[in-house]
């Protein structure tokens, strides 16, 4: 009996090492269940893109120097060798890398500059300065029904920022470039080179001028889905930041429904998936289904005010009355 069950301790013991080295030489990370990866890390976590992509690739070629094969650090910073304890893995950057602290959100504005912006810099500056971050249309189309002294100018944006690369457009062929030369000397108050922060509410003068409130309301209700913020903590306004914002995956819920083993699975808040989504080149795969490009969830996060901007983006449209008896209005004599 004895003899017996060394037997099958040995045999156990093969077994398993066995499919512990099938799984990671089964891997397509240059460095399988090492570093950030190692069992004791993010053990499952997929890709941020597919192996084998052009992306991919290029994050591998930046991370040789940076002593993380994987290429974790590229865009989070960090320490890639420590694995036994969280807090010093999560902490700093290598010194050979353009971050100099550990990124959670990677896509987030105030740090994009130094992640995404490593490869993709004028997408970067254009983003900065798109009305998805400044917002400057709604807040002057506000401000103006309010009332404010401003009239069709845009004056503010969510931040300061100017513009000094030129009235050039960054992206786009010649007829479009031209086309935009032609609306900016005919509208330019609606081109402005720079932008000031929406100020607040002088409270001391606004009895003499009650539309300053329209500061108060925009800063905490209207302006609440730029990118430079996450969603709320709410069913369906689960998003990331900056970059993020569009083409990180978030469920309604925000759950994280991906194979890695260090992020709980029931709690709020989470990406779907450690996956970039974007074009139909980036394939995503979530629970066996793989899709590609941005699904209209992601855009509703932001575009649902109203829950009518939802509706006309999945063409989902609300009918319209077209006949209606209208009973007249009795007066009292």
């Amino acid at each position: 009996m004895r003899k017996r069950g060394i037997g099958l301790n040995l045999f156990l013991c093969f077994f398993v090492f066995f499919i512990l080295s099938f799984s990671a030489w089964g891997s397509n990370y240059p460095a399988p269940a090492k570093g950030c990866i190692s069992a004791q890390c993010h053990a499952g976590i997929e890709p941020i893109r597919a192996f084998g992509s052009g992306m991919l690739k290029q994050i591998y070629k930046k991370a040789e120097r940076l002593n993380d094969p994987n290429g974790c650090v590229i865009c989070h910073g960090g320490n890639p060798i420590e694995t036994n304890n969280k807090d010093i893995a999560h902490r700093g950057a290598p010194k050979e890398g353009i971050l100099d602290v550990y990124v959670p959100f990677p896509g987030s504005m105030w740090i994009n500059e130094k992640t995404c912006g490593q490869c993709h810099p004028k997408h970067i500056y254009a983003m900065h300065r798109s009305v998805m971050n400044t917002e400057a249309g709604k807040i002057q189309g506000a401000l103006w029904g309010w009332g404010a002294p401003i009239g069709y100018n845009h004056v503010y944006g969510n931040y300061d920022i100017s513009d000094p690369d030129g009235s050039v457009p960054i992206f786009g062929t010649e007829t479009y470039g031209s086309y935009i030369q032609v609306l900016m000397k005919k509208f330019p108050n609606i081109f402005p080179s720079s932008l000031k922060r929406v100020p607040e509410a002088d409270l001391s003068t606004i009895e003499k001028k009650p539309e300053q409130a329209i500061f108060t309301y925009i800063r905490s209700d209207c302006q609440r889905c730029h990118v430079g913020v996450r969603g709320r903590d709410k069913r369906g306004d689960f998003r990331g930041m900056g970059c993020a914002a569009c083409h990180i995956p978030y469920s309604n819920e925000g759950l994280y429904e991906g194979s890695d083993t260090s992020v709980p699975k029931n709690k709020h808040g989470h990406i779907l998936v450690h996956t970039i989504q974007s074009t139909r080149k980036a394939k995503v795969t979530v629970n066996g289904e793989t899709y590609s490009g941005i699904p209209h969830e992601t855009c509703a996060s932001c575009h649902n005010r109203g829950k009518r901007g939802r509706f006309a983006k999945i063409s989902i449209h609300v009918p319209q009355v077209r006949s209606l008896t209208v009973e007249p209005i009795k007066t009292i004599s």
